[in-house]
C-alpha cells in the first residue's frame, strides 16, 4: 500500500510540475530533483502512465539538431490534479483533527 500511496503522489508532483508549463524529460527531472530524490527508471514510466490515461499529451521539437519530446498536461490532467487537491485539504482536516 505504501508504494501504491507513493507512486500516486509521485504521479500528481509530476503533474503539478507540467501545470506550471510545458517541459522534457531531462528538465523534468532536474525540477523534481530539487525537492524529491528521484531516478529517471521511475519518471519515465510515470510520464508514460499519464500519458496512456490521456493525462499527458506530448509534442516533438527540433532542439540543437535532435528532436526533443514534450510534455503538456491535459484537461483531464488538470482535473486529477484539482480532485487530488481538493480529496487532500479533505484529509488534511482529519490528520490535524489526529494530530491535536
Amino acid at each position: 500500500m505504501k508504494a501504491q500511496i507513493k507512486k500516486g503522489v509521485l504521479e500528481i508532483f509530476v503533474l503539478a510540475m507540467l501545470s506550471k508549463g510545458d517541459s522534457y524529460g531531462y528538465k523534468i527531472m532536474s525540477d523534481l530533483l530539487i525537492h524529491i530524490e528521484m531516478s529517471e527508471s521511475t519518471l519515465y514510466p510515470i510520464l508514460r502512465r499519464l500519458e496512456e490515461a490521456g493525462e499527458l499529451s506530448t509534442y516533438n521539437e527540433l532542439y540543437q539538431g535532435r528532436n526533443r519530446k514534450y510534455y503538456r498536461i491535459t484537461l483531464k490532467g488538470k482535473r486529477h490534479l484539482a480532485e487530488f487537491i481538493k480529496e487532500w485539504e479533505d484529509i488534511r482536516k482529519i490528520y490535524d483533527i489526529l494530530i491535536k
